[in-house]
């Protein structure tokens, strides 16, 4: 098996692992929502701390329900991973685009130095 194949594999149980231990170990059991956003704990928190804090704005839209607000979410993650794996695709076949035209350059070069050698000796 090849190295890189090994490092995926073991990124890909740790992936595992962080989704899966929280709800196997029962972290946020005691909680009425266990695995909220950080905005919602921020505002749980700030309100126990200062009942009568009112917030500087309030949010262009509201989701109807916090599915809607998650698949928002999701669909926010998704679109900005799209956009990097485009970029780091094109930049990588970028770099192996130039490195094929330098080869064929130097197979090139080579070829004609062989030829003349070759011409040189009849």
């Amino acid at each position: 098996m090849k190295r890189n194949t090994k490092i995926n594999l073991v990124l890909l149980f740790l992936v595992a692992a962080l989704a899966v231990l929280p709800l196997a170990l029962g972290l946020g059991d005691h909680k009425k929502e266990p695995f909220t956003g950080s905005d919602g704990e921020a505002e749980t928190a700030i309100t126990e701390l200062k009942p009568d804090y009112e917030p500087w704005f309030s949010p262009l839209y509201e989701p109807p329900s916090g599915e809607i607000e998650s698949a928002l979410f999701s669909l926010q993650a998704a679109l900005g991973a799209g956009v990097l794996a485009y970029y780091f695709g094109l930049r990588r076949g970028r770099r192996q685009g130039e490195q094929r035209a330098l080869e064929r350059e130097a197979d090139s070069a080579l070829a004609s130095a062989a030829g003349k050698s070759t011409a040189e000796q009849d």
